[in-house]
């Protein structure tokens, strides 16, 4: 078990529809970093927020995923970001965890954004990711789920919750209060992860990245429209104390999810 986990969120203004460019800038950003355990990225990070997935559907050995795992093997790191893949006739909004040894794990978005009509070109996944990777326990997440706490809630003991976002500055209040109460409700490391810049349909992302501890406390975060990276190493022997010490998740209500 690795006690600490350097985790390093890339903030970007994603060009619309063109992953071509935005493997380029993410492979650029990433080639600067140093002592990474874990990368994320944001919500569609090939292409932004979509709703035309029939121009930029991917399958699972295409060119974005077999990307992510020639820079997870490159730089011996676990790499995760959402994109837009096709199978077996539809869409899906597939958040990606590439291992460093080429494993692929993979959650499809439980929560489609229907005020977007998310819901009618995408299928909405049905089941909960739990990644082992180095000894932490790790649940990614994608957006729209942010608000949905039963879906997140840490019935799994998981140590580390991950969102990756478009999420529009117009409700960035939001996006920074409930990433605080998912960490504070689930005594668990948050990072969530959002893009910045304009896309084609004229919404405006501000980014506001987050890295919180499992007190809600701020640890790293990006001003508004910066591009950048959130990083800090995570401690679970720290989570584990506190946790200990405060026995919250020992409270916590039994139930099952029905679909």
């Amino acid at each position: 078990m690795q006690n600490e986990l350097n985790v390093i969120g890339i903030q970007a203004d994603l060009a619309w529809e063109d992953s071509e460019k935005n493997i380029a800038f993410f492979e650029h950003q990433i080639n600067l970093l140093k002592k990474v355990d874990l990368v994320v990225l944001p919500e569609m990070f090939t292409t932004g927020f979509t709703m035309h997935p029939e121009k930029v559907a991917e399958k699972m050995n295409g060119k974005s995923v077999s990307w992510m795992k020639k820079m997870a093997q490159k730089h011996s790191f676990a790499i995760c970001g959402s994109l837009v893949i096709t199978e077996n006739n539809n869409y899906y909004n597939r958040l990606v965890f590439v291992h460093p040894s080429g494993k692929i794990e993979t959650y499809d978005k439980r929560h489609s954004f229907t005020l977007a009509g998310e819901d009618k070109v995408y299928t909405s996944g049905t089941h909960k990711l739990i990644v082992a990777y180095k000894g932490w326990k790790i649940c990614p997440l994608i957006c729209y789920d942010l608000r949905f706490p039963v879906w997140a809630r840490n019935t799994e003991n998981y140590d580390l919750l991950i969102y990756m976002a478009n999420w529009p500055v117009t409700r960035i209040k939001a996006w920074d209060t409930l990433l605080k109460a998912r960490a504070i409700e689930n005594m668990s490391y948050v990072v969530g992860v959002n893009r910045t810049g304009k896309d084609a349909n004229n919404y405006e992302y501000s980014g506001n990245s987050l890295v919180v501890n499992y007190l809600g406390e701020a640890l790293s975060s990006l001003e508004k429209n910066e591009v950048g990276i959130v990083k800090t190493p995570l401690k679970m022997s720290h989570q584990n104390e506190i946790r200990k010490k405060l026995g919250f998740l020992n409270d916590m209500d039994s139930f099952k999810i029905l679909d």
